[in-house]
């Protein structure tokens, strides 16, 4: 058993996928089928469930994969650390994040303030950046979900509250607040279920014993804002983004959702056993430092909206 060997299984789990898998590693798929076989042979035991063209990690296949994240994490680890002993700058720092948009300010702050630093940025889902902490391929995600798994450590970054974007002229364009139930029958521009705006959506309906109805689905949540002001629908939208000045650019109606649990949690997430470079312990210590990055959520109490008339809802 070797290295290589280890890394191809990695890949071919991860993907359950020869094909994707081959083609991701460079190698022809005749040689990475050989590779997984006599890695089997090696363990004495069958590590995926084939069928057909499909394959599939069996219970021994997930067993065994965590044992060789755990080592192949480790390994890289000491390899990083060994390269930038010897390197002038600071190392590198990988962040994970669902919306790439939610880190862009803070992200170029601490460029600037650490222009040695080599950063990386990954867009990823609540499951995706599980993966990429467990195997090391990231040191930090900033997360709306909570992450589950061994020794993951966090810290709240800001509890901020999530509004309801309307395009404008819409019957709630006005209205300061507004009730799950009124707007039940509404289409709703979110995300897929793998993200955190669909998450809080669904969570929120189902309190009610409702389901919302979905007119537009994606990945991108930074996009929602602008289908939302074409008028494909409303959606949940988090107050940063009414604070960042986006909808003079984009211009939607802003509502508070009458909810207690309508709101966002964001975190900083890292494995308390794995190696951080002085660039990563920097963004560690600049993120959390920050005033800005301990807003409290508003009090509804204080709220002006911006326009005071209250319209009656169209064919309610």
């Amino acid at each position: 058993m070797d290295l290589l060997q280890l890394r191809y299984f990695q890949a071919v789990a991860r993907l359950e996928h020869i094909s994707r898998a081959a083609e991701e590693l460079g190698i022809a798929q005749p040689s990475l089928s050989r590779t997984i076989a006599r890695l089997e042979r090696e363990i004495g035991s069958p590590l995926f469930e084939r069928h057909g063209r499909g394959i599939r990690l069996n219970e021994y296949g997930t067993m065994f994969l965590r044992h060789v994240d755990s080592a192949l994490s480790e390994l890289d680890d000491g390899i990083r650390a060994v390269r930038e002993a010897g390197d002038l700058g600071l190392g590198r720092v990988s962040i994970a994040c669902e919306t790439l948009l939610t880190i862009t300010t803070v992200l170029g702050s601490f460029r600037a303030a650490q222009p040695r630093a080599d950063v990386r940025l990954f867009q990823s889902d609540a499951a995706e950046m599980e993966r990429r902490l467990r195997v090391g391929e990231v040191d930090f995600c900033v997360a709306s979900q909570p992450l589950t798994g061994p020794n993951l450590e966090s810290i709240e970054l800001i509890r901020e509250e999530v509004l309801l974007a309307v395009p404008r002229g819409h019957w709630l364009d006005g209205r300061e607040s507004v009730t799950i139930r009124e707007i039940a029958d509404e289409p709703f521009v979110t995300t897929r279920k793998t993200h955190w705006q669909r998450a809080l959506l669904d969570r929120l309906f189902a309190s009610e014993g409702l389901t919302p109805v979905v007119s537009c689905e994606g990945d991108e949540a930074g996009a929602s804002q602008v289908l939302i002001s074409a008028g494909l629908g409303i959606g949940l939208i988090p107050a940063m983004s009414r604070q960042a000045g986006t909808d003079t650019r984009v211009p939607v109606a802003w509502v508070h959702v009458a909810a207690p649990a309508c709101h966002r949690v964001l975190t900083l997430v890292w494995r308390r056993d794995a190696y951080l470079s002085e660039a990563a312990l920097r963004f560690r210590e600049f993120l959390t430092s920050r005033p800005f990055m301990t807003h409290r959520l508003p009090d509804p109490r204080r709220h002006t909206p911006e326009r005071s008339s209250s319209r009656a809802p169209h064919g309610r």
